[in-house]
């Protein structure tokens, strides 16, 4: 058989389907997989379609292609060439995939990606399982300076003004919310994370901190170089700096919708009006735009029922952005609109450039505020899915 080339995506081709098609082809070579979440780099061996052997890091053999099954967010390449490793894995092909997946689900295979989640006992908090978002790896050249948190000691206080921006270089950080009977623990931040907003940063309207967070283990925080992000920020095109202070608004958005959820204030009839209906949830909408007037309320239908996420106003952008994973429309949300919505087609290709051609460290902070908005909008739903079980 001639050579044979693959590569893709794990977010679009699992890994499981992968191997399905190496083995159609019989294929003899080595698949590369790499992550931003990892400076490791793994590979796994194929001899006429079967794999015989991998590495991860310091795993060899069927632990580190097991270990592989939790790189949900990263790249692969198959390569045609020799193989002249040794054959230490003997299972079969679909007994490995079969057995992977249910360890993944199980737990017992680690997720490498934006998020992952930690366990606690009941009395800590609102859930006995909180997702946790981590960043890709660390930009250490706009870090100016560190900090230490010890476990249990608050970071940022609810209600206070504060311009600064860190990234976690070490250990895990809680957020939350004050609300009358107590603390509402949203969701969990680690290594790679941002602590702080844009418009805290460029000291907009509205720069109060929006949620308590805390150290949950001894946290290292990195204090990121605010004038050279000033200054990135100033180079973008104003329809990226209108997207990015959107984004930033939809994760306060996000938050504050999973808490009126928790409490039960949300009206759901202020948010669908179906003869408004701008986007279907699961069309293959490929258009975004940019509000002029009016409101658009995104909202998630579940099999408990319509969860409202949070309403856009004019400025805001709405639709199928790319390079960004909301969690939300086209493909997990709705787009209800009022009866003065107007908005205005936007140039998906031109967004798209100039997020490639984006420093890292403002490429990551995009990418972690677009992890917050879908995390936090699976939080939302599972207050929601709570709430109705009642």
């Amino acid at each position: 058989m001639g050579s044979f080339s693959l590569a893709g995506n794990l977010k679009f081709l699992s890994l499981g389907d992968v191997l399905q098609i190496l083995a159609s082809n019989t294929s003899t070579g080595v698949l590369y997989i790499t992550s931003k979440y990892t400076q490791t780099q793994g590979k796994i061996f194929f001899v006429k379609g079967n794999p015989v052997n991998a590495s991860a890091g310091s795993l060899v053999g069927l632990e580190a292609l097991n270990s592989l099954f939790g790189w949900v967010d990263g790249e692969f390449e198959f390569r045609d060439e020799s193989v002249s490793c040794e054959q230490i894995i003997n299972k079969s092909r679909m007994q490995i995939i079969l057995d992977a997946l249910s360890m993944l689900d199980d737990g017992q295979i680690e997720r490498l990606g934006p998020m992952s989640f930690s366990y606690e006992s009941q009395s800590s908090g609102n859930s006995s399982k909180l997702p946790i978002i981590k960043g890709p790896l660390i930009d250490y050249t706009y870090i100016v300076d560190e900090e230490e948190f010890r476990a249990n000691n608050k970071i940022v206080a609810e209600g206070k003004h504060g311009g600064w921006l860190w990234v976690i270089l070490e250990g895990v950080a809680e957020i939350v919310r004050k609300i009358p009977t107590g603390h509402l623990k949203l969701l969990r931040i680690g290594e790679g994370a941002f602590i702080g907003s844009l418009s805290s940063f460029l000291m907009l309207e509205g720069t109060v901190r929006s949620a308590a967070i805390s150290a949950v283990t001894n946290v290292q925080l990195g204090v990121l170089d605010a004038r050279r992000l000033s200054v990135d920020f100033l180079r973008m095109s104003n329809s990226f700096r209108n997207l990015a202070i959107s984004l930033d608004k939809r994760v306060k958005q996000a938050n504050d919708m999973a808490v009126d959820i928790h409490l039960d204030k949300i009206r759901l009839e202020e948010y669908i009006n179906v003869k408004n209906q701008v986007i279907n949830q699961g069309d293959g909408e490929e258009s975004m735009f940019e509000i002029t007037e009016g409101v658009a309320h995104i909202v998630r239908h579940t099999e408990y029922g319509y969860v409202p996420l949070g309403s856009l106003y004019p400025g805001d952008f709405f639709g199928n952005i790319p390079f960004l994973d909301l969690g939300q429309e086209p493909f997990h949300a709705s787009v209800f609109g009022s009866k003065n919505l107007e908005f205005k087609k936007m140039s998906s290709d031109s967004f798209q450039h100039e997020y490639n051609q984006l420093q890292p460290t403002f490429k990551n902070f995009i990418d972690h505020l677009a992890t917050c908005i879908s995390v936090t909008s699976m939080v939302t739903c599972e207050f929601h899915k709570e709430s109705s079980q009642k």
